[in-house]
């Protein structure tokens, strides 16, 4: 029973091509894949072996800050003044920190540390930069918040020295960060205590003359309490006032943060203007208008309030200063290494197999080929030669005529 299989033309032109370089040129076919061959397995053996070296970091938590615990004490004080300190973080801490992992200032470092440039031959710091980004990689650990850091090279223990002191160079470099921030917000709050200090011992010392002066020692439970409210609402003003300002020396005026205490300043200086209180006026008085109690009751008041002030406004700018300080005693503890880089002990990277299975595979193909292109010249110069005997005859009996 006979089947028609249907098959194209030109599949058929193909097959029969190839059946007739098979037999005519099998010498040259099995010359030419002995060849390939051979070459695509000496070529793998040349090829080094690429070894990868991980270090694993676990990256530094924002919910741990020392610094926020402090300023937790303080109750809504506290949620005022910390504003401040974790309200410039980042949404995710391990885009930071891979970030700083490939900043140019640590690739620098290795450079010049490890003499990449005489390893990767070559001549500028940019392309020695750009090879070693491309020996590299950083996973910034989405699912389990780990940073893992691969570096390949040709020499297991290089690999691993590499790893290691990319970890060592970035902590250095991380750390030198955190103390030059630490210590300019320090100076910023030392300047600033500095100055609430001596307000605070001029209002004591005017609260002192108002007592010599009028006679008055004590108030009523209720103006007392009006003083203090009045107080902590002004300490507040005069930190957000504070913050503004330390915000407005990096941020820009479509800062988030800074539009946000923009915001709340105005809200707590409408509180303040409901209250009443106005000391630089005698029109009105935070116990009650002028004329219903004696201006001996209402210096004192506003002596009073003034020191309650003070001392609101000293003791924030105090909590803000122990935070810097406890920022600057933390350096060092930003990341901490997991696993570190240890010699690996087996090739990441199994290319050499895959070159020599290419030149397996592609052995026949370029056979067929060389034995194709052999066959097209002998059919050129069997052409050639027929048209010369052909030209050759046909000259022949004109010479005989004659």
């Amino acid at each position: 029973m006979q089947t028609d299989l249907n098959i194209p033309e030109w599949l058929r032109s193909t097959f029969r091509l190839m059946a007739y370089l098979s037999i005519r040129w099998r010498v040259l076919i099995l010359r030419v894949a002995i060849v390939v061959i051979v070459a695509g397995a000496f070529t793998a053996l040349l090829l080094p072996n690429i070894y990868t070296a991980t270090v694993v970091l676990f990256p530094p938590q924002q919910g741990s800050s020392s610094g926020a615990a402090l300023l937790a004490q303080l109750g809504s004080l506290g949620s005022v003044a910390s504003m401040g300190t974790n309200g410039l973080g980042v949404k995710n801490p391990n885009d930071l920190q891979v970030s700083l992992l490939k900043s140019e200032s640590i690739e620098n470092a290795m450079v010049h540390r490890f003499h990449l440039d005489e390893q990767y031959h070559e001549s500028y710091l940019s392309k020695t930069r750009k090879r070693w980004e491309s020996e590299t990689h950083i996973d910034s650990g989405l699912k389990d918040g780990l940073i893992r850091l691969e570096v390949e090279d040709r020499d297991p223990h290089r690999a691993a020295e590499l790893a290691n002191g990319w970890v060592e160079e970035y902590k250095r470099f991380n750390s030198s960060l955190a103390v030059t921030e630490a210590q300019q917000r320090m100076l910023f709050f030392e300047q600033e205590l500095k100055s609430a200090r001596e307000e605070l011992s001029h209002a004591e010392d005017a609260l002192k003359q108002t007592e010599q002066r009028t006679g008055v020692i004590q108030m009523d439970g209720q103006a007392h309490a009006m003083i203090e409210s009045a107080a902590v609402l002004r300490g507040q003003i005069a930190v957000r006032k504070v913050e503004i300002r330390g915000l407005r020396s990096f941020a820009t005026e479509q800062h988030p943060d800074l539009v946000r205490a923009e915001q709340e300043l105005a809200s707590l200086e409408a509180q303040l203007a409901q209250m009443d209180v106005n000391s630089r006026s005698r029109a009105g008085d935070l116990v009650a208008p002028k004329g219903l109690v004696t201006d001996a009751g209402l210096d004192y008041a506003r002596a009073l309030r003034e020191v309650k002030y003070r001392e609101t406004v000293y003791e924030l700018l105090m909590r803000q200063y122990e935070v810097a300080r406890v920022d600057e005693a933390r350096e060092g503890e930003q990341v901490q290494i997991v696993d570190p880089a240890y010699v690996p002990d087996r090739p990441s990277s199994f290319y050499r197999w895959w070159v020599f299975l290419g030149g397996l595979i592609l052995s026949l193909p370029i056979a067929f080929i060389c034995a194709f292109s052999a066959e097209a010249y002998v059919a050129l110069c069997r052409e050639k030669l027929l048209s010369r005997w052909s030209g050759e005859l046909a000259s022949k009996p004109t010479e005989v005529s004659r």
